[in-house]
This record gives structure tokens, sequence and C-alpha cells, in this order.
């Protein structure tokens, strides 16, 4: 059954994809969502010079922020692509709302930090999924 109403953060939750199995990703504390719609525009005589658009594709990035949990497998393959380059940074990624619905995405792995800060401070991990193709969403079970 969905689940319906207003849900913390927490709630979601993100796993990325390791030797055919979806792994959570520990100690990850914030994420961000950017959608790039591509709009193509053209102004045909008949409007009389307003601009008429279509969307004609679009491009997701997901940012992840949180510690560097060392021993834990989603933490660790993420960090182990921070100096990696061309197919080594592809996988998949699986986005689970608080609702129940997912969304399965092909990407690229960029690794933006792979640790640092103060002495005093806990190593950082941060990094950006950024879809590689045609995502794949699954409303959540109905009732």
């Amino acid at each position: 059954m969905p689940k319906v109403g207003v849900f913390p953060v927490f709630n979601n939750k993100f796993k990325i994809e390791i030797a055919s199995e979806m792994t959570d990703i520990a100690e990850m504390e914030s994420f961000s969502v950017a959608i790039d719609g591509k709009v193509e525009e053209w102004s045909p005589f008949e409007e009389e010079g307003w601009t008429k658009r279509l969307m004609t594709g679009k491009s997701l990035t997901i940012s992840l922020k949180g510690k560097r949990c060392v021993g834990d497998k989603g933490n660790d393959y993420i960090a182990g692509l921070a100096f990696k380059t061309g197919q080594d940074c592809n996988g998949k990624m699986q986005w689970e709302f608080p609702s129940g619905a997912t969304l399965d995405v092909p990407c690229v792995i960029s690794v933006t930090n792979p640790g640092g800060g103060d002495s005093t401070a806990v190593d950082g991990l941060e990094f950006d999924i950024m879809s590689n193709g045609k995502p794949t969403f699954t409303p959540a079970p109905a009732a």
C-alpha cells in the first residue's frame, strides 16, 4: 500500500548496484536533485511573435553528501571510484521514495570529494549520480 502524507527526508533511500545486487550506501546525510530539461523553441508566423516550446529531453543529477565509512560495502564502492574514469564509473542507482515508489537510474558516478576537512572532523564523501539514459519509474504498490 502506498504511504501518503508528509515524511522526513531520511525516509528516502539510495542504493547502488554492486555485482548485480542493490546495496545501501552508509552514512549519507543529505541529497539534492537537479532535473535539466532540454527545451526546443520556435516562433511560427501564426503565433504572431510568441514563442512555442517543446520538452525534447531530460537529464537527472542527484548529489549525495555524507561521511566516509571504511568497511561499508556501498560507501567503499563509491569511494573507490574517485580516481577511475571511463566505463569504470558507470553503474545503476535506485532511489526509493517515502511512498514506496522507486526510480532505477542507469548512471555515471562522479566522486566530487573523497575526503578531507579539519583535523577533528569526520572524513566526508560526496558524489553525483548523473543519469546515463532513461530511468525507470515504478509507482508504489497499490492498496
